[in-house]
């Protein structure tokens, strides 16, 4: 069973993927394991088009600052609370809670971490399917400075 969405390359396409899988507990909850000390994350689907995740989050587990290699894409929130801190001219810190999304596009740079007391559980979308990710750290001043870049296992 495949999100009904044809071909999603905008961050809004994604968003509406992710809101079809997360209303669709019985293809992610069964497979949801919380791993220390990294994160649990399985590829649910993967399109000619598109990717799907499903990631857990322990409390202070979280990301390095990083993107996401050109591809646009959208994380919706099932179960807990998930902070992304965006990186860039209008850096902000957003909490979202079960039921609450982000979509973004190519040249999105950020960190997720759950800084709270409860497991939680996210959908992410991606397109085109991730092939690298950029990790960044931040020098006191908020200017980024590139780390290193992984390739995405297929």
């Amino acid at each position: 069973m495949t999100a009904p969405v044809v071909a999603p390359r905008t961050p809004s396409e994604l968003a509406d993927t992710v809101r079809w899988f997360a209303a669709r507990p019985e293809l992610w909850r069964p497979r949801v394991r919380f791993t220390t000390p990294e994160r649990f994350y399985l590829r649910l689907e993967r399109t000619a088009e598109h990717e799907v995740w499903l990631l857990t989050w322990l409390p202070g587990q979280g990301t390095e600052i990083h993107d996401h290699g050109g591809s646009s894409g959208s994380f919706g929130v099932v179960d807990g609370t998930l902070t992304e801190d965006t990186f860039g001219p209008t850096g902000t810190a957003r909490s979202l809670n079960p039921g609450e999304s982000r979509a973004f596009g190519p040249r999105h740079i950020h960190r997720v971490t759950n800084r709270g007391t409860l497991p939680a559980v996210s959908i992410h979308a991606y397109a085109p399917a991730l092939t690298i990710q950029n990790y960044y750290e931040a020098d006191p001043a908020g200017r980024l400075r590139l780390l290193r870049t992984d390739a995405v296992e297929e």
